[in-house]
């Protein structure tokens, strides 16, 4: 069985770890599945009917969306990251292996609001393994989740 822990060989590895996270913290997950070369978002120059890349693998390619708050959305991607989405924030290429720590983070209260006096400015940032965080800069105004965890 895979952990949260473990490396995340697939899409489908991965969607299995979120609904565990979605379970153990009583969150509605819904969960999109786009397969095939024509079907995948970064895919788009593969022409009608391409299902496979050049190399015959079929790419996977996943949209999932947290229930809660803060509302959060992943696109796992089939070449081992993801697009996560905080309340409007887009953290992109964030690693695959990394989304599971990445939500436990939001959702243990780990994660945090940098604001920055000059130039005016926010960031995400959110704690990862191995004494790294990452980092988003903040384009949209704070909603309320985010604004609550400002320091």
């Amino acid at each position: 069985m895979i952990t949260d822990m473990d490396h995340l060989p697939s899409t489908e590895a991965a969607v299995a770890v979120l609904r565990s996270i979605a379970a153990r913290y009583a969150l509605e997950i819904e969960v999109t599945h786009d397969i095939g070369a024509d079907q995948t978002s970064r895919r788009s120059s593969a022409g009608v009917g391409v299902t496979t890349d050049p190399d015959g693998s079929l790419p996977h390619e996943a949209y999932v969306e947290l229930g809660g708050r803060p509302s959060v959305s992943v696109r796992l991607y089939p070449d081992d990251d993801a697009l996560i989405t905080v309340d409007g924030v887009e953290c992109p290429d964030v690693d695959r292996d990394d989304v599971p720590a990445f939500l436990r983070s939001l959702y243990e209260g780990h994660a945090w609001v940098k604001a920055r006096r000059f130039p005016p400015g926010h960031f995400l940032m959110v704690p990862l393994p191995h004494d790294r965080v990452h980092k988003e800069f903040i384009l949209v105004g704070l909603s309320p989740w985010l604004g609550g965890r400002t320091r």
